[in-house]
């Protein structure tokens, strides 16, 4: 509904046409908007509403086109995006359905997606969704980055085949969430010789002791990848991107996480000439008149 109702005031700021039709749109949709109690009746009659101001606004923009006025560059990006939105409600409301394909959930950033979390505070985010690996040395990598929805456990195979093209072997260990713990991905760690954190399947054998001292030792070494998401996002920006455009965005994620790595080179440099500082005071202790 407030898709449809930005699209409608947009429509017809663009055209200049008289306030008055346009108060009468805003006003059928603040009637169901403020309404205590909306009946599905009664909200499909107000998207079908709509619907019919966005499409007069639409063919009259297309009317004018036709008479030879020409759109912006970022004119023509709105129209095209409010074209769109149109097409995926009207399909939306006459399919009686709430979901539709790469959904439009704002005119700015068409290429938004809402992305269900299940979270209590927010069931529901919008923006990038990324996957991060933290080698063995400590550094993040992004292995998958995407404003749609997706499935994270099918990245893990391809984010150790990467690990392989660098090192030129195959990880150890891998420690994953519980999502990552697939049969696929566990028959393709069984076959390379690497050990998946996390229970095994089935019951558990005489060896559950060991099994879940390992498991509790992978859980805590894990948390360095949960620590690289916080730290990422208080300190390094990664949690205040305000950017709009879907290429700086993505730039903005991928600087946040490089950021971080390049502190984490700085803090063993740091630590290394502290180290070497340090031999050096003591070798030149031993060796002065005094300390003999």
């Amino acid at each position: 509904m407030s898709a449809v109702k930005k699209v409608c005031i947009i429509a017809f700021n663009d055209l200049k046409k008289p306030r008055t039709y346009r108060r009468e749109a805003r006003k059928n949709y603040l009637a169901l908007a403020k309404s205590k109690k909306r009946s599905t009746r009664k909200i499909r009659k107000t998207i079908r509403k709509q619907l019919g101001y966005v499409r007069r606004d639409l063919s009259y923009l297309e009317q004018y086109m036709s008479e030879g006025y020409a759109l912006t560059s970022k004119e023509i990006k709105l129209f095209l995006t409010i074209q769109k939105i149109y097409e995926q409600q009207e399909y939306m409301y006459k399919n009686k359905t709430h979901s539709v394909e790469n959904r439009i959930v704002s005119i700015e950033r068409p290429y938004l997606r809402p992305i269900v979390r299940g979270k209590v505070k927010a069931p529901v985010e919008f923006g990038a969704k990324f996957d991060l690996s933290i080698d063995n040395e400590g550094y993040g990598r992004i292995e998958t980055i995407s404003f749609d929805a997706y499935n994270e456990s099918t990245c893990l195979q391809n984010a150790v085949e990467r690990f392989k093209t660098r090192t030129g072997f195959y990880p150890e260990r891998v420690l994953v969430d519980q999502i990552y713990r697939t049969r696929n991905n566990r028959a393709y760690c069984k076959l390379h010789g690497i050990r998946l954190s996390g229970p095994k399947l089935g019951r558990p054998t005489e060896a559950a002791k060991e099994d879940k001292k390992q498991e509790y030792q992978d859980n805590t070494d894990r948390i360095e990848v949960e620590r690289a998401f916080s730290l990422s996002k208080r300190c390094y920006g990664m949690g205040l991107i305000r950017t709009k455009l879907e290429e700086t965005t993505l730039s903005s994620i991928a600087l946040s996480v490089f950021v971080t790595n390049l502190f984490k080179i700085q803090a063993r440099i740091l630590f290394a000439l502290f180290l070497l500082l340090r031999i050096f005071k003591f070798s030149t202790t031993d060796l002065s008149p005094n300390g003999a």
